[in-house]
């Protein structure tokens, strides 16, 4: 089980070239990656995206790759003829309002556009034999960060569900009680309004009746094969967090049913109990991948 939350970052030097790997990750109900990075290396783009999917099924994913070359990449090209033209159309004005052409500054005609071009060439594939080593440390750490954080959620989910399976238990005990204390209501109301007239046929006719009526057998049963279902869920699937709210809602159906079932404080009480921790559990489910 892993969490969606993560974190990794790692700075270093390679061939004097100095590169920066931050990795983040939030909650979210699909896996939405971001890559924040140089435009010259947005060919590598569809890889790290490959390589993040592979490893992550959930989660909003922030991936920040900076790069900075200690020796400079930058070409710079001369254009003669177009520094020519930039003289000629200079000297004309000069000539026209009576100045020396020759007094013309060089500085004046370099600064022109298209004089000198700068340039850099890069080779994407070239800085990835670079990046790579950087992007693997952090990816490591990324994930083993969830995966530190996903074992205290399951910690935490094992621990409400085993509030959840006292609760169930507590309410397939109480079924059988249920008639007991049905009949010994009906009695004692039976015995104040007729004294020593009492029928014990209309009594177990009565109590049948309000067993049919609040029974809660079927919803017990059903609230059990829930929580071995959620317990299954995380304990064995990696990646249950899709999977464990769906349970719980299901779970949460039979619970309700209970409640408003119910004629009983014992079982009320345990009916809170048990909405709490599924409330919790549905909670942390937020978190889980």
């Amino acid at each position: 089980m892993n969490s969606m939350t993560g974190y990794g970052y790692r700075e270093a030097m390679i061939d004097n070239t100095q590169i920066c790997v931050e990795m983040r990750s939030v909650n979210s109900r699909f896996l939405d990656i971001s890559i924040n990075m140089p435009s010259f290396l947005n060919p590598l783009e569809s890889r790290i995206r490959k390589l993040l999917s592979e490893k992550i099924v959930r989660g909003k994913v922030d991936v920040g790759i900076r790069v900075r070359e200690m020796n400079s990449t930058a070409k710079i090209a001369a254009d003669p003829a177009v520094a020519l033209l930039y003289r000629d159309a200079i000297s004309t004005i000069a000539q026209a309002l009576g100045k020396n052409a020759d007094d013309i500054p060089l500085s004046l005609i370099i600064q022109q556009e298209g004089v000198l071009n700068i340039s850099h060439e890069y080779d994407a594939e070239a800085y990835w034999s670079k990046i790579e080593p950087v992007f693997s440390n952090v990816f490591s750490q990324f994930l083993e960060d969830r995966a530190r954080e996903g074992e205290n959620l399951k910690r935490d989910l094992l621990a409400k569900l085993e509030i959840l399976d006292t609760c169930a238990a507590f309410f397939k005990e109480w079924q059988p009680r249920m008639e007991i204390r049905f009949k010994e209501n009906i009695t004692q109301k039976f015995n104040e309004l007729l004294g020593d007239h009492v029928d014990e046929n209309k009594i177990l006719e009565e109590t049948a009746s309000l067993l049919i009526r609040y029974t809660i057998n079927e919803e017990v049963i059903r609230l059990q094969s829930h929580l071995a279902a959620l317990h299954k869920e995380c304990t064995d699937n990696p990646v249950p967090g899709k999977r464990i709210d769906f349970f719980c809602q299901e779970a949460n159906r039979e619970i309700n049913t209970i409640g408003s079932k119910n004629q009983f404080t014992e079982v009320g009480a345990m009916v809170v109990n048990a909405k709490d921790a599924l409330e919790n559990i549905r909670e942390q489910a937020k978190n889980v991948e």
